[in-house]
């Protein structure tokens, strides 16, 4: 459990300063994405009411602030890695949520606008965004945040002294 923790609170920061890059577009779509929830009752409270998810408004108000937060968090690489896992997991729910019963053709939301309306090629054509968002945030929980982020001015604001067997932690 040590171990897991250390690794998600010390991502490596020495990636190439394109990560900003990547950073930046997952974290702006999933920021704006979260706004829309408050201001659209379509796209927050009205669509996790449709879904049957208990508790609508608290949910979707909920989802939309961690989605407003850990947007910006991407944005500034800072706790890069908790919060592209906690987006992992979140899309992964949204995909199970919303596009099973596509296949199905049982969706309580509405029907894609073109074909295909159900079926394997309705899901995967419907699940493109959310697909490259779990994949975006794959990569980061991988590669960490990049040298152009607020890991990187965290993780070299201190040094690390070894004596012997005993470590040291100096902040300049």
């Amino acid at each position: 459990m040590k171990k897991m923790i250390y690794w998600f609170l010390n991502p490596p920061v020495t990636g190439q300063s394109s990560i900003m890059l990547i950073r930046l577009m997952a974290g702006s779509v999933f920021f704006w994405e979260g706004i829309l929830k408050f201001v659209y009752t379509n796209q927050g409270v009205g669509r996790f009411t449709k879904l049957g998810f208990p508790f609508p408004e608290t949910t979707a108000h909920i989802i939309a602030t961690g989605e407003i937060i850990g947007g910006l968090f991407l944005m500034l690489g800072l706790f890069t890695r908790i919060v592209s896992l906690y987006f992992i997991i979140q899309m992964i729910v949204a995909v199970l949520s919303t596009k099973i019963s596509l296949y199905f053709g049982t969706s309580p939301l509405p029907a894609p606008p073109a074909p295909p309306k159900m079926g394997i090629w309705a899901v995967l054509h419907e699940i493109r965004s959310d697909y490259a968002q779990i994949l975006t945030c794959c990569f980061l929980l991988v590669e960490g945040a990049g040298r152009r982020s607020l890991d990187f001015i965290i993780s070299t604001s201190k040094k690390l002294y070894v004596i012997g067997d005993r470590h040291l932690s100096v902040s300049q």
